[in-house]
């Protein structure tokens, strides 16, 4: 420990490309917060791309947290487990850096966090996100602000869209040209992300103007994907209906931001990763999004030489469905809940049959939990392995939470990557008695990762190798999820089917279940 780290006096400062900033040093280790990479996105330039941020004269304080981008809060239901600190001010478009030596002589691997979200909350100031155990075990962490929602990935004819990956790309491009100067090596560069910060981190992989400044990434809980652009449309649609105005970046600039937060929450109360609907999404755009990310990386030249860490927790869809009581009420919906899953993932028959075979005492919601899951996210994740063997590890994460009926939920491991699962943040969703020794396994394989591109076990080949993080030791097992996978391979796909007009059809009657599913759903979380 140099004298500077050991005086709780002593501010580090660092001359980046728009001015110099002081730190603090907190835990051992250097901490620079709320540094805008970009400018802020309002006035002439909302819904616009990100633009430089002005320079300043003198040295910025970076001791605090800067301004989160605006989102609604999380439901009650949802607010119960998870936190998302809501930060006011415009310069929303900022990042955080924990360095364990800002020297530029130091080249220490780089890990930039995306959060996730559904790309409508979340931010880098959440404290299960604090990357001070990443500096001090060697690797500099870098977490970033974006925008949101509609502000982010609203689709408009008179505005570019992907607005808030574009966002991310500029801190990309942000952290290649400064990180030197905090300690970084930015030919090491880890983009990491969960959930909606995962499927982002995929498209960056993919999109031309990324490549080459990216090593390695690893995908928590989120493929590389494309939203269907009617589906986004539909989102926006809504909310102009909702505020009586055209569905334009125009017309949407001219509402009032706290009237816009609302109205998009209300737009977007019913939808869910198990129910559909309308949501927002990266879009396939000819520029920064050429094609489906997950198409390019499988079958294209795209990040050609980048290591892959990607995996899933266990019980993924327990986050989605047990707050509000939706769990319940998919398994007394039985033979119409699996019907409807059969819509949502676009299959026939053979799909669901084949898991109640594989698990014949799994009741409804698990099973239709189980099939979105693998639709959405194994299933693409085993592609991508598959297509780059080698390079890619895949993980499954299944200690169940302490708190009743979450299981090894979405968005559950995050306190054991970043080795924070004593802050009450993380104990909101795990509970109490969290296992060190697996926060210790899981923390270090991910830094391990970033340093060098192995994290402790077999890369993935034809044996299919998952390293299990649960109860006890993690271990190696070996296509632990193909029998369910291996269901998707062979079945046909089907078109999602258009709601028939007799009611007794499982298409329309599902619809129709999950209209009440949703209607109940959203009167409890008011």
């Amino acid at each position: 420990m140099t004298a500077g780290q050991a005086n709780p006096e002593f501010r580090p400062e660092v001359t980046t490309l728009y001015g110099a900033v002081r730190g603090r040093y907190e835990q051992g280790v250097a901490v620079f917060r709320g540094i805008p990479y970009a400018a802020p996105p309002f006035g002439p330039r909302r819904f616009r791309p990100p633009q430089p941020p002005e320079p300043w004269d003198g040295v910025r304080d970076a001791g605090a947290f800067g301004p989160t981008a605006p989102k609604p809060p999380y439901s009650e239901a949802f607010a119960q487990y998870l936190s998302d600190p809501d930060i006011p001010g415009d310069d929303c478009l900022n990042l955080n850096i924990w360095t364990p030596a800002p020297d530029p002589g130091a080249r220490l691997p780089v890990l930039l966090w995306l959060h996730g979200g559904a790309l409508t909350r979340g931010s880098s100031a959440v404290p299960v996100y604090g990357g001070a155990s990443f500096a001090r075990d060697g690797v500099v962490c870098v977490s970033v602000n974006y925008r949101l929602g509609v502000e982010g990935y609203g689709l408009f004819p008179d505005a570019p869209p992907n607005a808030g990956l574009r966002d991310q790309l500029a801190a990309l491009h942000w952290v290649h040209d400064a990180i030197g100067a905090f300690g970084g090596d930015p030919d090491r560069i880890t983009l990491c992300g969960q959930s909606a910060g995962a499927i982002s981190a995929g498209a960056l992989l993919a999109a031309p103007p990324a490549q080459g400044l990216v090593r390695r990434a690893v995908l928590q809980s989120g493929p590389p994907e494309a939203s269907d652009r009617e589906k986004v449309r539909r989102m926006v649609r809504r909310m102009a209906g909702r505020l009586k105005i055209p569905a334009t970046a125009e017309a949407f600039a001219a509402v009032d931001r706290d009237l816009l937060l609302r109205t998009q929450a209300e737009a977007g109360r019913l939808s869910s990763p198990v129910l559909g609907g309308p949501a927002f999404g990266i879009v396939v755009d000819g520029d920064l999004v050429p094609r489906d990310p997950l198409r390019a990386l499988i079958d294209g030249d795209a990040a050609q030489g980048v290591d892959l860490l990607m995996g899933w927790t266990r019980d993924e869809y327990r986050l989605w469905l047990v707050p509000g009581g939706l769990l319940e009420r998919v398994d007394r919906l039985g033979p119409v809940a699996l019907a409807g899953a059969m819509a949502r993932c676009h299959t026939g028959h053979e799909v669901p049959r084949g898991y109640r075979a594989l698990h014949p005492d799994a009741g409804a919601a698990e099973t239709v939990g189980q099939m979105v899951t693998d639709h959405l996210l194994r299933v693409p994740l085993h592609r991508l392995a598959d297509a780059r063997p080698g390079t890619s590890h895949l993980y499954e994460f299944a200690w169940p939470s302490r708190l009743p009926g979450l299981g090894a939920c979405h968005a559950l491991e995050l306190g054991f990557v970043f080795d924070t699962g004593d802050v009450p943040e993380s104990k909101k969703l795990a509970g109490e008695g969290a296992p060190r020794e697996l926060c210790e396994a899981m923390h270090t394989a991910w830094v391990r990762f970033a340093a060098t591109g192995n994290p402790g076990w077999q890369a993935w080949d034809a044996s299919h190798p998952v390293r299990i993080f649960g109860d006890g030791e993690p271990y190696t097992a070996y296509g632990p999820r193909d029998a369910e996978i291996n269901l998707w391979s062979t079945a046909p796909t089907v078109p999602e089917p258009t709601p028939a007009p007799d009611i007794r059809a499982p298409g329309a009657e599902w619809a129709a279940a999950v209209r009440r599913l949703r209607r109940s759903v959203g009167t409890r979380r008011r």
